[in-house]
């Protein structure tokens, strides 16, 4: 609606196989990756088939980490937050209020092990399977308490035949979970690191394609009408950048506000070359 953006589409579908499969896995990539908009991509995509829970552990601040009563509670109150954007049955809104009428979030003894059970019954009357989405893991793994939250994830992972839980859980960040131990500082490496070793590998390709980067510049076209070669622009696009999103999105935006601008009396029309390009 605001951008001009590559269909990934095919790729939503392909991550989403991985969630019907009940995987547990990362989406590690670099910086402006497209990671975030990839799962705001698939939250809507997957809303259809299954309640869909999407946090972001950039918006915890450290305190929420200072101890796993503080974390639980804080956790529980954006799980129950999301999780309420989808639309519930009664039986599902009947188990939150339950829980919220039963629990003192304020009692230190609510902590890691008290937040699984409740995630557990949530799950248990769920009529749809709940799929856990956990955007910025980054920012939290340098505290203890997350990776204790890994573990109680792993616990429930393993025990999923036993008591119902989330039918996929997908983090993102920059680092894989599994490697967590190079983010702990030197001073800090007393702290218990272990590595979720239940994650499915995630080799779904995450670069534009030339024949992605054309269909964005297709509909870039379809609106300024400037004659460009849109194959030719796009396999110089993808030679340049390697199909790194952020670059490709970059330098269509350079060329698009600043070069236009400056160029000759044809604007767009010359920018959108071979020429124009170089």
């Amino acid at each position: 609606e605001e951008h001009y953006m590559v269909d990934i589409s095919g790729r939503l579908e392909e991550i989403k196989s991985l969630v019907d499969a009940g995987k547990y896995f990362t989406i590690n990539r670099a910086r402006q990756y497209g990671k975030t908009t990839t799962l705001r991509a698939l939250y809507r995509y997957l809303q259809k088939e299954y309640y869909v829970v999407l946090l972001d552990f950039q918006t915890f601040d450290n305190d929420k980490f200072e101890n796993g009563n503080v974390f639980s509670a804080a956790f529980i109150n954006s799980f129950l937050r999301s999780l309420k954007r989808n639309t519930l049955s009664p039986e599902l809104e009947d188990a939150i209020k339950n829980i919220l009428h039963s629990t003192d979030y304020t009692d230190k003894y609510f902590s890691l092990k008290e937040l699984f059970e409740q995630l557990s019954d949530l799950c248990a009357a769920a009529e749809k399977k709940i799929v856990l989405m956990i955007d910025e893991v980054d920012s939290a793994s340098n505290n203890q308490v997350f990776l204790d939250f890994l573990g109680q994830l792993r616990a429930q992972y393993i025990n999923r035949f036993q008591q119902p839980a989330f039918k996929s859980v997908i983090l993102a960040g920059v680092y894989d979970v599994k490697n967590l131990r190079h983010k702990i500082r030197p001073d800090e490496e007393h702290k218990y690191n272990s590595p979720w070793n239940i994650a499915a590998d995630f080799k779904i390709d995450m670069s534009f394609s030339k024949t992605e980067i054309a269909g964005m510049l297709q509909e870039y076209e379809k609106d300024h009408h400037t004659g460009m070669n849109v194959d030719e622009i796009a396999i110089l696009l993808y030679q340049h950048t390697s199909g790194y999103p952020f670059l490709v999105s970059r330098l269509c935006q350079i060329m698009d506000e600043d070069i236009a601008i400056n160029y000759d009396e044809n604007g767009l029309k010359s920018v959108w070359t071979r020429q124009g390009f170089f």
